[in-house]
């Protein structure tokens, strides 16, 4: 197996580093990937049908920076570490030292989201539906980081394209960060990014962006989690599932939930 297996491309993790100063790949994933979000966001709010305005978008970028960096790192430490934060909860702030959740960001971004509707007087679900539209520009980039960083790696597997991962031991595994980096990053964007451009924005269709967005992400996470290998500390869980797979089935229901819901806000509003 190790014969077959394609070498791990050795590329440093610190992407820029200015004397005692580094900026690791990852960091910069984040940064990248709220200002690619920020730029066209800006340009798809400039289309009719929406309320929130470029401007709001500038301010909406500082609401969901904080969101996104509270509820990862604290999703991280509920989710996947809670015994070690536990006896160590000072570390919960230690950033620099990695771990972050998807699902807690989540959870953070929506709590910000909810607070610049009500500061801006603007429908939750309308913030909701702009965030949905670039998200996965953050996605696909994050996904890209864990790859350089040779973390959150597959499991093993025999496909001619396996890897050996510097951290995980001798046999070739999937590269299930790249995986995901093509579903939730690229697919999802490209799903998304149709929704922006196909015409101008409908407002009978509130929650339309969101609803996409979640169904759409919970598919492709619990895709992707069938060939990524279980945090070590958890393992599987009830049925063989993973902790990404059962936290990505609620965001199933809600996007579900939100399809149906805008569905027949269209139909009312179609009627004579």
């Amino acid at each position: 197996m190790q014969l077959l297996a394609l070498p791990f491309p050795a590329i440093d993790p610190v992407a820029v580093e200015l004397g005692p100063f580094a900026i690791r790949w990852y960091a910069l994933a984040y940064i990248v990937g709220l200002v690619l979000a920020w730029r066209v966001l800006r340009r798809i709010v400039a289309r009719p049908g929406w309320r929130l305005t470029a401007e709001g978008v500038d301010d909406l970028l500082v609401y969901a920076t904080l969101g996104v960096i509270l509820g990862g790192r604290l999703g991280y430490a509920v989710f996947y570490q809670g015994g070690y934060y536990l006896q160590h909860p000072l570390e919960i702030l230690f950033v620099w030292r990695g771990g972050m959740s998807f699902h807690g960001g989540l959870l953070g971004v929506l709590v910000a989201l909810a607070l610049f509707a009500r500061r801006h007087g603007l429908p939750f679900l309308e913030v909701g539906d702009a965030a949905a539209l670039v998200t996965p520009f953050g996605l696909l980039l994050g996904r890209l980081a864990n790859f350089v960083n040779g973390e959150l790696w597959g499991r093993v597997s025999e496909v001619p394209w396996a890897m050996v991962f510097p951290h995980a031991g001798p046999l070739p595994r999937h590269p299930s960060q790249l995986y995901q980096a093509a579903l939730e990053g690229v697919l999802l964007l490209a799903v998304m990014q149709w929704l922006a451009w196909r015409r101008p924005r409908d407002p009978a269709e509130l929650g339309l962006p969101s609803g996409v967005f979640l169904a759409g992400y919970a598919i492709c996470r619990i895709v992707g989690e069938l060939f990524r290998e279980p945090d070590a500390q958890i393992g599987y869980l009830l049925g063989g599932l993973t902790m990404g797979q059962v936290l990505s089935l609620p965001m199933l229901l809600a996007g579900l939930w939100l399809l149906l819901r805008a569905r027949d806000s269209a139909r009312a509003a179609a009627r004579p």
